[in-house]
């Protein structure tokens, strides 16, 4: 799936994109490594704000979080 910077997307979307758990999605908003913003009472993130996720030049703190996480989704399957 390619991710466009410009589109807004669902937490459904998100989640399917990063192949996370919803309970995920939330704890990365929580943390602040996920900026996303709430219309509705729903979340909404910016193609930008995934890529930001999804760049390998991430702050190191960002990248042992995000592994952390990935590891603890392995773990559970």
């Amino acid at each position: 799936m390619i991710v466009d910077e410009n589109e807004v997307y669902t937490p459904q979307e998100v989640t399917t994109i990063l192949k996370i758990s919803d309970s995920t999605f939330r704890r990365l908003i929580r943390s602040g490594f996920l900026n996303a913003a709430k219309i509705g009472g729903q979340y909404r993130v910016l193609g930008k704000n995934i890529l930001i996720l999804l760049n390998p030049n991430l702050p190191g703190k960002v990248k042992k979080v995000y592994k952390k996480v990935i590891r603890e989704l392995e773990e559970k399957k």
